[in-house]
């Protein structure tokens, strides 16, 4: 017999990035154990519409965990309370009967509110045009696959690829600090043959765009990699702090 579920929600409603924002209380009833949370989310937003009340903007877009769009900040944890999911991937088995569950956007001064638990983070994209790519010339499919690659080096370059962007590693730092994306961004590149042409300039201009957009400094608690719903290692980031003075010290 499916399993169905009270909660009460204190949500963040904010109605812009100048507004001042403050928590909202909700009750939801009778939601399955099955649902995902941003099902459940949907459901909520159904009944303040047929009050006349104004819903709860949140963003999605795939709803399979792999945009990274979804993310929010539940009772404390960035995506909430599971391991390697993101928030659509969290289904509402994880809470209990009765429970209050706290609904907020992501906090960072690199992650400014839109509206309610929707952030900018255009800052991620602003970081990734600074250096985040190859613009040498690297030929065709055949090319590639001439071209031999150690597999250690393949799958720690595809690991730090599997980074989404989606925010959960400046949300769970006490400093808000990008170090993890940035330091994928950088790995992904800095361990294929293609991308060591311009390792030194990517990781002086992806650091310097980091801290310029009012991310914080890291230092080394690990929250980021444990709220990772990816699971990117934080050994990317001792990766980047090599690339990054290695390149000063040839300045």
């Amino acid at each position: 017999m499916e399993k169905n579920i009270n909660l009460t929600l204190k949500v963040w409603r904010q109605a812009d990035a100048k507004a001042k924002g403050k928590l909202e209380t909700y009750q939801v009833d009778g939601i399955s154990v099955d649902s995902s949370f941003l099902e459940m989310m949907d459901i909520l937003n159904e009944q303040l519409i047929n009050k006349g009340e104004e819903p709860v903007a949140f963003d999605h877009d795939c709803r399979e965990g792999i945009c990274g769009m979804c993310s929010l900040y539940i009772n404390g944890r960035p995506h909430g309370p599971d391991d390697d999911v993101t928030t659509c991937q969290l289904h509402m088995r994880k809470f209990n009967d009765g429970d209050t569950v706290y609904i907020e956007p992501w906090r960072s001064a690199g992650f400014p509110v839109i509206k309610d638990l929707i952030v900018n983070r255009n800052a991620f994209d602003t970081i990734i045009a600074s250096g985040g790519y190859v613009s040498v010339g690297t030929g065709g499919v055949p090319d590639a696959n001439a071209m031999p690659i150690g597999k250690p080096d393949a799958d720690e370059a595809m690991d730090a690829a599997s980074c989404i962007g989606c925010g959960a590693c400046v949300a769970a730092c006490k400093n808000g600090s990008a170090m993890l994306f940035v330091s994928a961004k950088v790995s992904q590149l800095a361990l294929l043959p293609q991308g060591k042409v311009e390792a030194a300039s990517r990781a002086k201009n992806m650091v310097a765009k980091m801290d310029e957009l009012g991310f914080g400094s890291c230092t080394n608690t690990g929250a980021c990699e444990v709220e990772c719903p990816k699971g990117v290692s934080i050994a990317n980031i001792a990766r980047l702090n090599r690339q990054f003075l290695s390149a000063k010290f040839k300045d």
